[in-house]
C-alpha cells in the first residue's frame, strides 16, 4: 500500500510530498521546498520517525520554491538521486533576477540531476512512476503518475480550481492548455491529484468544476 504525507514549506506554501510503500525503508521526496532550518528539521524528523531514507528527489519543475531544500536534503542523505527534466536546468538562473525575485533570499543551486523525459517509467523504492512532460508553466514541467495507486503529482500544472501561471520566463499558456487537455485530463477521473500548491483534488472534480477547463465541465451523457 502506498502512503503519502504532504508538507507545506516556504512563504509560497509549496507542497512537498513524501511517498513510501509498506515494508519498504526507501522513500521518495517530491519538490523539497524547505527555505528555513525549521522546515528542514520538520521533514528530517518525520523521515527519521518513520524509519525512512530517501532514495530519490523528484522535481516537478525548477522554480526556486520547489527546489529550495534540495541541497540540504542531499547533504542529510548522501547518495539520493535528484530527477529533473533537462529543459528546466537553467531556470533558477533566469528567476533570480527581475521583479519575481524581489523580496526573496535566494540560495545558489548547483546540484547534479538525472534527466527524465516524457514517457519514462521510474522504479524507485518499490514505486512505479510514469513521467508526463507537461510544458506550459515552465518548459520542463512534469507530472508524476502512479497508476497502481491512482495518484498524480501535478506540480504547478494543475491546481484545485485553477491552473499554473504562464507569465513567468518560459511560460506558455497554449502549451499549458495542450498539456492539460491531451496529457492530464485524459487520466481516469478517480485519480487523486496532489498539486504543487493548495489542497489535493481529483481529475474528475477538476474536469467538472475547474473554470479553466470548460471543455470538460459538461456532465457525462446518460446511458
Amino acid at each position: 500500500m502506498l502512503h503519502s504525507r504532504i508538507f507545506t514549506f516556504n512563504p509560497l506554501e509549496t507542497n512537498c510530498t513524501v511517498l513510501w510503500e509498506d515494508g519498504c525503508r526507501g522513500c521518495i521526496v517530491t519538490d523539497p521546498g524547505m527555505s528555513s532550518p525549521e522546515g528542514c528539521k520538520e521533514l528530517t524528523m518525520f523521515l527519521m520517525s518513520q524509519g525512512l531514507v530517501p532514495e530519490a528527489i523528484l522535481l516537478t519543475h525548477g522554480h526556486f520554491d520547489h527546489v529550495w531544500g534540495v541541497e540540504k536534503l542531499c547533504a542529510e542523505f548522501p547518495g539520493v538521486q535528484v530527477y529533473e527534466h533537462p529543459l528546466d536546468k537553467d531556470i533558477m538562473d533566469r528567476m533570480t533576477t527581475g521583479r519575481f525575485a524581489e523580496g526573496f533570499n535566494f540560495l545558489r543551486h548547483d546540484f547534479p540531476t538525472a534527466d527524465i523525459a516524457d514517457g519514462d517509467v521510474l522504479n524507485i523504492a518499490g514505486i512505479t512512476i510514469k513521467v508526463i512532460h507537461t510544458p506550459g508553466h515552465s518548459p520542463g514541467s512534469v507530472c508524476y503518475y502512479i497508476e497502481a495507486s491512482n495518484l498524480l503529482l501535478s506540480g504547478d500544472t494543475l491546481f484545485a480550481g485553477s491552473i499554473g501561471r504562464t507569465d513567468l520566463t518560459g511560460g506558455d499558456y497554449d502549451e499549458l492548455m495542450d498539456s492539460l487537455i491531451h496529457k492530464v485530463m485524459v487520466l481516469p477521473g478517480e485519480t487523486d491529484v496532489i498539486p504543487g500548491h493548495g489542497q489535493p483534488t481529483t481529475i474528475g472534480r477538476e474536469g467538472m468544476t475547474n473554470p479553466f477547463l470548460e471543455p470538460f465541465n459538461d456532465p457525462l451523457p446518460e446511458n
